[in-house]
């Protein structure tokens, strides 16, 4: 074959790290191929021919007198045009492949998807999916737009995990040709890849504006750190005060730059081109901010109103009979004193107190020369006062000696409690007294609903209340009082973090008022038990890495616009102090923010930049400013618009919205918003691109937001029922509002697996990670009766045990005789030694570790004929079925096609 160096005038090569070959790229035309040019027959590489399914040809993995049913080759798809037949390759594409059990995530998403899975086609057999068509603004040529028809088109949720489609800036849009000028998607994403240049373009396309940030997200063990400017030199627009970034021009010979938002022209600070650790001129194109979309600075002392508070924690810790009896109690201090060296202490600055209460507050003093701790009781709750503040709020390291004698004798204290009751609101005035002055972060853990003081709280929920338009009163706050000292405690930069354990109805939707308004966290453990294994393990895990994390304090944070587009709303866990201030009294690893954009008038310039900053203080007593930093080109095309739509932004736009929608009118009104904007979206795109009748047409890149929001109108928190419980659907809406897309998604569109009959390399360590299992679609058809499954949406998973699996599946899996004396429920799977037990255990380690966050999914074991609940709630993963008042995904996308051929459409 001829070498890369060999080729005709206008071609180029282009070394493929997945593929391990050549891409040749015609630079006139965007053609791309893997055949070399001067060869005959180039292999398009962006065609694929759909070949027609084959039976599991793989070897058994018993032997047939033993297992006849539970080896024997299957039919594994029964529609020829899904999955796409890359899944015979020794590593699945789509899914993640970086990971080991027990290792931390190892690259952020965007680079574990362009690293590792090739580009799916657009088209079927014998179709060019030309990637190029016209010329765009500045000689840049726009995405191609390519349809699908969703009729005839099956679901390939491969399409979740790919990038979103590729930002396609003008040349010369950055002053250095940087791989990461833009931010990485991970940090944040837009909804589209052009933004409409009027506000009529936007319109008429249906395709909602946003960006879904998070700022603050997880890095793993390989990744690179944010890069920190530490000279405290920080160039700013003297108009917006937007920060110097990659996509602003230097002009007057380089003493001045002229802002990317507003353009107003800066002058260049003195000490930008100077460094002041060698005292020598410096390069001023090696500085960070230049190259780089996401950036840190260290602040100067004008950004600071006081000196930089230490890290404090005050743990409000439940004390009453309910979290003694359900084992709360010891497992809350147990995991506490495990992770005392893993809670942010690097200057030795760290404060730590501990407050219990049940119809009393309990405070305990922790001197530096004491060991064994004091208690004071204050039994008047209506009026609050703290003894002895100063011994109760103590540095970790120095009163170490005494936090660790309290915490392994706190439960002892209350072993023999028969209290009942909560004074949850007084607890927090205490704990809020204590830390007013400094800020800080206040930790619940409760397992009972509010009773005694300011703050209690009934037992409103009513069933009869449950599947009617009153519903929605029972997802909001019961007492005005978590509002109202939410924000009392936001101006203070406290913030407050939930951790309920309730065995009945505790009022989550009041009690996560106080995480949203202090920019918190909320975890939630129904009818916790802390003698069934499962559930320790599942709060022990969480627990620890919420208690490990790094975090950010006294956080003020803002995003800005170029010229023409206006932050209409803004959804997440926050204070809005003015119209763009948001004021967060934490910054949590792996929340996400998700900010609704307006277009106020025409935009003429080729592309717009949207920057986030953040200044906060770090735990170790540093102020810093996070900016993050994303240039978008600006098209007048409808089609560049929808063909640079990204689909993973829009439905956490949907989800947030439907939330927003939840709580201002009703649940009924967020699944109409829901289907609106779908059936919206859909009507648009066949007026303006296809026009064609039959069909249900939509660009390639959104094929998956039509099951997308059908996985939203089925989940928890929007679908129609009378016996969902209202603390169930106000923990999943808090989720909508903080989970990043990475988790977001599979919430929304779950994982469904087949272990029986998994290729034998599935489960093991291959060269990128532990190898998953080819995903089957989300429909109980492909369910067998002697078949393994495993279904996951991210925060649970399941594992189907089909009636008829045969006692050699049971007994290597299970360890146990035959599918009767197998019982359902929470589970821990036993580490066999033969390899199918190891091969499973495998790729459930890796499920629970492969994306971003605290979250330790527990295991339920479903039996085909087991408890009617349980099998009910993991069949509600399979989304692509009918249930009870939800459609199927084929009634409704009839649905949506009837909306847009009746004529009120």
């Amino acid at each position: 074959m001829a070498e890369p160096n060999q080729l005709p005038p206008g071609w180029e090569a282009h070394w493929d790290q997945t593929h391990q070959r050549f891409l040749y790229v015609d630079r006139e035309s965007g053609q791309q191929q893997w055949e070399h040019p001067l060869e005959n027959q180039p292999q398009l590489a962006f065609a694929q021919e759909r070949q027609a399914p084959v039976a599991n040809t793989k070897r058994r993995q018993y032997a047939v007198d033993q297992a006849a049913a539970y080896s024997e080759p299957v039919a594994q798809y029964a529609d020829s045009s899904y999955p796409p037949q890359n899944i015979q390759q020794p590593v699945t594409p789509g899914y993640p492949q970086t990971f080991t059990p027990g290792e931390p995530q190892q690259q952020s998403y965007y680079q574990e998807q362009q690293q590792q899975y090739p580009a799916q086609p657009a088209y079927g057999a014998g179709q060019l999916a030309d990637q190029f068509s016209g010329l765009g603004i500045g000689g840049q040529k726009p995405l191609a737009l390519h349809s699908v028809n969703l009729l005839t088109t099956p679901p390939n949720p491969l399409e979740l995990l790919a990038p979103p489609p590729p930002i396609r800036l003008p040349p010369g849009a950055s002053i250095l040709d940087s791989p990461l000028a833009n931010a990485d998607p991970s940090y944040m994403r837009c909804t589209v890849g052009a933004i409409p240049k009027t506000a009529a373009l936007r319109t008429k396309s249906k395709v909602p504006l946003a960006l879904v940030l998070s700022p603050n997200r997880s890095l793993g063990a390989t990744e690179p750190p944010v890069p920190v400017v530490t000279d405290t030199v920080i160039a700013r627009c003297r108009r917006c005060r937007t920060f110097i970034n990659p996509f602003v021009q230097f002009v007057d010979g380089g003493s001045r730059w002229k802002c990317c938002v507003c353009n107003m022209n800066n002058e260049v600070p003195q000490l930008f081109d100077w460094d002041s650790v060698n005292n020598v001129q410096a390069d001023r194109w090696s500085r960070p901010e230049l190259s780089n979309g996401v950036v840190e600075f260290i602040a100067p002392t004008e950004y600071m109103v006081r000196p930089p508070a230490p890290l404090t924690y005050v743990f409000l810790v439940d004390v009453s009979h309910s979290a003694v009896q359900s084992g709360m109690l010891a497992a809350a201090c147990r995991t506490i004193l495990e992770n005392l060296d893993r809670i942010p202490n690097e200057e030795a600055r760290t404060k730590i107190a501990i407050i219990g209460f049940d119809v009393a507050l309990y405070f305990f003093t922790l001197l530096a020369d004491a060991t064994e701790p004091s208690m004071l009781v204050v039994s008047d709750v209506d009026d609050v006062f703290l003894p002895q503040p100063s011994d109760i709020l103590v540095n970790l390291t120095e009163a170490r000696a005494a936090l660790e004698a309290l915490l392994a004798k706190l439960p002892s204290f209350f072993a023999e409690s028969q209290t009942i009751g909560s004074a949850l609101g007084p607890a927090l005035q205490a704990g809020f007294k204590l830390i007013s002055n400094t800020g800080g972060k206040m930790v619940v853990l409760t397992a009972s609903l509010p009773t005694l003081g300011v703050g209690a709280l009934k037992a409103r929920e009513d069933v009869k209340l449950l599947g009617t338009p009153k519903e929605s009163t029972l997802l909001q706050a019961g007492d005005t009082f978590y509002k109202t000292f939410a924000i009392e405690c936001s101006r203070a930069t406290v913030s407050v973090d939930m951790f309920l354990f309730a065995t009945t109805y505790q009022d989550v939707a009041s009690l996560s008022c106080l995480p949203h308004y202090t920019s918190g966290s909320t975890f939630y453990y129904p009818g916790f038990n802390a003698a069934r294994v499962e559930d320790v393990k599942t709060f022990v895990h969480e627990f620890g890495e919420f208690l490990a994390s790094p975090v950010g304090l006294e956080v003020l944070t803002r995003i800005r616009a170029s010229t023409g587009l206006h932050r209409s709303s803004f959804h997440g866990n926050f204070f809005l102090r003015s119209t763009d201030l948001l004021a967060m009294s934490a910054l949590p690893q792996d929340h996400s923010y998700v900010i609704e954009l307006e277009i106020e008038e025409t935009i003429n310039a080729p592309y717009v930049v949207f920057q986030c900053s953040n200044l906060y203080t770090t735990a170790f007593g540093e102020r810093r400013i996070r900016v993050t930093t994303l240039a978008l080109p600006t098209t007048s095309n409808i089609s560049e618009i929808y063909a640079s739509a990204d689909q993973v932004a829009i439905a956490a736009y949907l989800a947030n919205k439907a939330v927003e929608r939840t709580l201002t009118h009703k649940l009924e009104d967020a699944r109409d918003m829901v289907t609106k904007v779908v059936t919206d979206l859909l009507n648009a795109y066949k007026e303006t691109v296809t026009s064609a009748g039959g069909q249900l047409a939509i660009a390639h890149n959104l094929q998956m937001l039509p099951l997308l929001a059908l996985g939203l109108l089925k989940h928890v928190a929007l679908r129609p029922s009378a016996q969902i419980p209202s603390d169930l659907r106000a923990y999943a809406h808090t989720l909508f509002t903080t989970l990043p897309v990475q988790r977001l998604i599979p919430y929304l569109h779950p994982t469904f697996y087949a272990l029986h009959n998994m290729p034998p390399e599935c489960g093991t360590i291959g060269e990128h990670g532990v190898i998953l299992p080819p995903a089957l679609p989300l429909s109980s058809e492909y369910l067998e009766r002697h078949g393994l499954y495993l279904m996951e949406d991210g925060l649970t998973i399941f594992l189907w045990v089909g009636r008829d699996a045969v006692p050699q599946l049971m007994m290597d899996v299970f360890d146990l005789p035959a599918y009767d004396a197998l019982r359902g429920g929470k589970y821990t799977l036993p580490l066999l030694e033969n390899a199918f037990s190891q091969r499973v255990n495998a790729v459930i380690g890796k499920i629970r570790e492969m994306r971003r966050g605290v979250y330790y999914p527990p295991l339920y074991v479903v039996k085909d004929d087991g408890e009617p609940s349980l099998r009910m709630w993991a069949l509600s993963t399979l989304i692509q079925d009918r249930g009870d008042q939800t459609p199927s995904y084929q009634q409704w996308l009839g649905q949506l096609r009837d909306k847009i051929a009746s004529t009120g459409y």
